[in-house]
C-alpha cells in the first residue's frame, strides 16, 4: 500500500532495513512477544502488528527526533511514522523468522546498537544530574579572564621577502610616515592586508607569532618599527596605530557557553576515569601500514608567503610553533 513507484520503493525500503535494527536493538525482546511486565500493561498502545505492540511513547519518541531536526508536528506526520514503525516490526519479525538476528554480523550491529544507546544515556543522565554550580562557573570565568587580560594593538604592516627590501621601505618612511598605506599597497606581499594598505585590524599580540608580537608591544603609538622583523614568512615592517586593554565579557553574557563547556570538562575527566579503572586488553594485532605514497613535489603554498594567519593578521602563533 506504500510503494507508489519503483524510485520511492527503493527508498522506503532502505529506511526500512535501516530502521530494523534500532527497532531490534530498543526492543530488547523478541518481537513474537509482546512485554507482559505491569509497566507494558499499562502503555498506551497506538499499534500492533502481528500481536506485537508498537506504543505510544515510541511514536513520541519519534515525534521529538523530527521536531529536533526541524519538522512540525501534525496528524499526517504521525501517521507516517506509525506507518514507519509498523512496517518496521513486520520486516523485523520475518528476519527473526529465518534467524538473521542470530548471524554474527547482524548481531553484532544490534549489540553496537544497544551499546550506542546505552551510553548516549549514560552522559544525558550525567549532564542532568550533575548541574554546574555558580561557584565552578566563577571559578573557570575567573580562570578565562586572567588568561585574556592584557592589551590588544591596532597595527599596519608591510611584508617583503628580503631583509635589503625592509631597510629601503624604513629608509622611505623616514623621509615621509604618510606613505606607508601606499608602500604597503605596492610592495607587501601579504595578500590579506595590502589592499588595505596593511592594516590588520584589533589583535592579541599572542595570537601572532613571537617575533611580531613582540615588536608590536615595544612601539609606542604612531610609530613603525625602525629595524626590519624578521618571522618565518620574511621581513615585517610594522606601524602601530593604537593600544587598548583587552575588553573580557561579563559573565552573564557567555553563561550558557561557558556551563556547556565546564560539563565538557568535566565529562571527559569522569570518562577518563572511568577508562583509567577498567580492565581493557586489546588482544587484536594492529593493522598492517599502508604502503607509503609515491612522493610528490608540492604545490606552493600561500601561507609560505603570506603574513595572516585568519585572512587579517600576520600569523598566528600556533602555526609558528610547528
Amino acid at each position: 500500500m506504500f510503494i507508489k513507484s519503483p524510485l520511492k520503493s527503493r527508498v522506503e525500503i532502505r529506511i526500512l532495513l535501516a530502521g530494523a535494527v534500532s527497532v531490534l536493538a530498543l526492543s530488547a525482546c523478541s518481537p513474537r512477544a509482546p512485554a507482559t511486565t505491569p509497566e507494558a500493561a499499562k502503555e498506551v498502545v497506538a499499534a500492533t502488528v502481528n500481536g506485537t505492540p508498537i506504543s505510544e511513547s515510541r511514536v513520541e519518541l519519534m515525534v521529538k527526533q523530527r521536531a529536533a531536526q526541524g519538522q512540525p508536528d501534525s496528524p499526517e506526520a504521525r501517521k507516517a511514522i506509525l506507518d514507519q514503525l509498523t512496517m518496521q516490526l513486520l520486516v523485523a519479525q520475518e528476519a527473526v523468522k529465518k534467524g538473521l538476528d542470530k548471524t554474527p554480523a547482524i548481531a553484532d550491529q544490534i549489540e553496537l546498537t544497544r551499546q550506542s544507546v546505552l551510553a548516549n544515556a549514560f552522559v544525558q543522565d550525567y549532564l542532568k544530574t550533575n548541574v554546574v554550580s555558580d561557584a565552578a562557573l566563577s571559578a573557570e570565568y575567573d580562570k578565562i579572564k586572567a588568561q585574556m587580560a592584557g592589551t590588544e594593538y591596532k597595527a599596519r604592516h608591510i611584508l617583503v621577502a628580503t631583509e635589503a627590501e625592509a631597510k629601503d621601505i624604513i629608509a622611505k618612511l623616514k623621509k615621509n610616515p604618510k606613505v606607508f598605506e601606499a608602500l604597503a599597497k605596492q610592495k607587501s606581499l601579504d595578500t590579506g592586508s595590502k589592499v588595505n594598505g596593511g592594516e590588520l585590524g584589533w589583535f592579541d599580540p599572542r595570537s601572532m607569532v613571537p617575533e611580531f608580537g613582540a615588536a608590536v608591544a615595544k612601539l609606542e603609538k604612531d610609530k613603525f618599527t625602525e629595524e626590519p622583523v624578521k618571522s618565518q614568512f620574511g621581513y615585517h615592517v610594522i606601524l602601530l596605530e593604537d593600544s587598548r586593554p583587552k575588553s573580557v565579557p561579563p559573565l552573564e553574557q557567555v553563561k550558557p557557553g561557558l556551563t556547556q563547556q565546564v560539563q565538557q570538562q568535566n565529562l571527559k575527566k569522569l570518562l577518563d576515569d572511568l577508562k583509567a579503572k577498567a580492565k581493557i586488553e586489546i588482544v587484536q594485532a594492529p593493522a598492517p601500514a599502508p604502503a607509503p605514497a609515491t612522493a610528490t613535489a608540492p604545490a606552493p603554498a600561500a601561507a609560505s608567503t603570506a603574513a595572516p594567519a585568519n585572512d587579517t593578521k600576520p600569523a598566528a602563533a600556533e602555526p609558528a610553533k610547528k
